[in-house]
């Protein structure tokens, strides 16, 4: 059994660990640590949970000896401060993303869990989003052949997006960022197109990078001015097409505790491909797609604490998606300076 202690309560705790963790036989949470200030006018909805116990104490946490990791999920600005902390007190640390305000604090903590010889890793849970499982699938059957690009896409209609200090960076596009450098790790070359169409220089509501990947280029957009559905992915080779719409969330309870029934979305939402078969002939199919299981990291985690595997997200991608998000960010302030000059 894997006990572990979550820092923080907000939605990814209770849409995104919660519902999944407590369909693991071999993991339970044990104990989730909030601040004092954080449950003022908020405390109905521990009651949702009664078998997990809710502290003010962290030292509750961190003296706990049964508790082997620690799950930080907090803004930011405080994952450095928790990270280390557990760290220190021998707890292994999944940190909710971005990992850390910058790559430089964030192998301050890879280094500190290698001297105490732990495992510190980045929540990307989107690598199990059954809409990307279904895009590994297609492009690990060689059916496309030789990928020639790949479009990403995370989009909303959101015109009157308020400026957040370049939030849809580090909100959104950390996700589909992190799934790329899953599948191809660094590109050859990186050119970004970040901006915003709202707040000029305050924000990034309109995000376009392109990863070149020797002939294979890859597109990450998201977008605050899209008002008809994209597809999530399409995908081009020099034998077919893979075109699939977003998999989506899943529905949030009003009242009481997110519950979420993992199975595979309907065949009415299933991505289409089209390909040249090794008899040159045009083959178009529906591909069954994925369940979204976000379960599955801890299930991969908990072997590589186990020492039984490696972590599934390792450390050279979290610097190097860190690395691209601020380079993104630097692009959008130097748009808004460039149009201010022109």
């Amino acid at each position: 059994m894997l006990n572990i202690a979550i820092v923080g309560f907000g939605n990814a705790v209770v849409n995104y660990h919660l519902p999944y963790l407590e369909k693991k036989e071999n993991i339970k949470v044990k104990t989730i640590f909030r601040r004092e200030e954080d449950r003022v006018g908020d405390t109905e909805r521990e009651a949702y949970y009664p078998e997990i116990l809710f502290s003010t104490d962290f030292d509750d946490v961190l003296h706990d000896e049964a508790v082997e990791l620690i799950v930080v999920a907090t803004h930011v600005d405080s994952h450095l401060h928790y990270a280390k902390l557990a760290l220190e007190h021998g707890k292994h640390v999944l940190v909710e993303k971005p990992f850390a305000a910058t790559s430089k604090e964030a192998q301050e903590i890879f280094d500190l869990a290698k001297q105490k010889n732990l495992i510190a890793m980045a929540n990307q849970n989107r690598r199990y989003d059954g809409d990307f499982l279904t895009l590994k699938k297609v492009i690990e059957s060689g059916k496309l052949g030789h990928i020639v690009e790949i479009q990403s896409h995370y989009d909303y209609f959101y015109p009157h997006y308020p400026a957040k200090d370049f939030g849809l960076l580090h909100g959104l596009a950390v996700h589909t960022i992190d799934q790329l450098v899953s599948l191809y790790g660094p590109a050859d070359s990186v050119h970004y197109d970040v901006r915003s169409l709202v707040s000029p220089g305050k924000s990034d509501d309109y995000i376009d990078i392109d990863f070149r990947y020797g002939r294979m280029k890859a597109t990450i957009k998201c977008s605050m001015m899209v008002k008809i559905e994209h597809p999530k992915f399409v995908v081009h080779g020099d034998r077919g097409s893979f075109v699939k719409m977003s998999s989506g969330h899943q529905s949030k309870n009003g009242e009481g505790r997110t519950t979420v029934d993992i199975k595979p979305e309907p065949d009415s939402n299933w991505g289409t491909l089209s390909y040249i078969d090794d008899a040159g002939n045009t083959q178009t199919e529906k591909v069954p797609s994925e369940a979204t299981d976000y379960g599955l990291l801890y299930e991969e985690l908990l072997r590589a604490i186990r020492g039984e595997g490696d972590k599934p997200v390792q450390d050279e991608e979290v610097l190097y998606v860190l690395d691209v998000l601020s380079n993104g960010i630097e692009a959008a302030k130097q748009a808004h300076e460039g149009a201010n000059q022109s």
